[in-house]
């Protein structure tokens, strides 16, 4: 009986502290797009898989600085905030991956959150994974260490993926194109 309770009991903890990955919204206008945390896959699936595909595949990676990228990476948390109705994500999010798969990064432990684009849930998530972060424009790469964040990318790079990544894992002078202050 009490081995019973315990299982029930993990079942249902499991069961409320799951969170739903790669969620649609269909609103009765427009296009499907993705709200709260997905996964890669979730991006390689249709409609995103086009744009996805098309953007990934026609990025050159800049192979000297992603060696480097890849030797500071170490320790290092990325959390990416996007909207899959974004035409700024469409084109720096597969390129983002790139890099980091380029880099050897671990890409199962980034962190991917799409945001919504209706008016009343605007850049918001269902969880509210959003909040706390001050995410003003997207996609926003967010570079943490030991849980706290040290600098990110907004909206688009300020030279060039490559190396706005590699100056702030090397550099507290780096300063994105909007700030979240």
């Amino acid at each position: 009986m009490k081995k019973t309770i315990t299982i029930i009991f993990v079942l249902a903890f499991l069961t409320i502290t799951a969170q739903d990955y790669n969620q649609k919204v269909k609103p009765e206008k427009g296009q499907e797009f993705l709200v709260g945390p997905v996964t890669l896959e979730g991006l390689q699936q249709a409609p995103y898989k086009t744009w996805y595909d098309t953007s990934y595949e026609s990025y050159q990676v800049d192979e000297s600085l992603v060696k480097m990228i890849g030797k500071k990476l170490k320790g290092y948390n990325l959390k990416l905030f996007l909207g899959t109705w974004c035409g700024d994500s469409k084109r720096e999010v597969p390129r983002m991956v790139k890099i980091l798969e380029s880099a050897k990064y671990p890409i199962k432990e980034l962190e991917l959150i799409t945001l919504d684009r209706r008016k009343e849930f605007y850049k918001k998530s269902p969880g509210g994974e959003e909040k706390g972060w001050n995410i003003i424009k997207i996609p926003t790469l967010i570079v943490l260490k030991d849980g706290k964040e040290i600098n990110r990318i907004v909206e688009s790079p300020i030279a060039s993926l490559e190396e706005d990544l590699l100056a702030i894992l090397s550099t507290n002078s780096y300063t994105p194109n909007y700030s979240s202050n």
